[in-house]
């Protein structure tokens, strides 16, 4: 007998034949699929001028009928229009050059995800983390 017969068997008898509820109530409600963008660096432009960086990690989404192998190979456009997001119209917090505004960053990769892989592709932004270049930044008092 080999590994896998004797673990599936040893499984079966433990649960009893039977699948486990909660493990079926899960399967039912499993979360949709969403795509990992990491390590993005946007720009913290503020009077004009580049004060920093920020690193960011995204979770994208997915809506629905939209699978991650129709989304997966659009992944560098996504970061493009990001990038060229944050330096037409920067994302900058007002008086904090270590992070970002995170509802702007989220409203323009939707509104850009409508003509990458189509409207409702991407049905929300997650942004997972904002690491800054450097960490202090506060805007010095006018």
């Amino acid at each position: 007998m080999d590994r896998r017969t004797l673990i599936a068997a040893g499984t079966v008898a433990l649960t009893g034949g039977l699948p486990h509820p909660a493990a079926a109530s899960s399967e039912a409600s499993a979360a949709p699929a969403s795509l990992s963008i990491a390590g993005l660096g946007l720009p913290v432009i503020d009077g004009g001028r580049l004060r920093n960086y920020v690193f960011v990690a995204l979770r994208l989404e997915l809506g629905a009928g939209k699978t991650m192998e129709q989304i997966k190979p659009k992944e560098a456009f996504f970061r493009d229009a990001l990038v060229r997001a944050a330096h037409r119209t920067p994302f900058t917090v007002p008086g904090d050059w270590t992070r970002l505004d995170e509802r702007a960053l989220s409203a323009a990769l939707v509104s850009a995800s409508a003509a990458i892989s189509g409207r409702g592709s991407i049905r929300r932004v997650e942004i997972v983390s904002q690491t800054p270049r450097r960490r202090t930044g506060m805007q010095p008092p006018h």
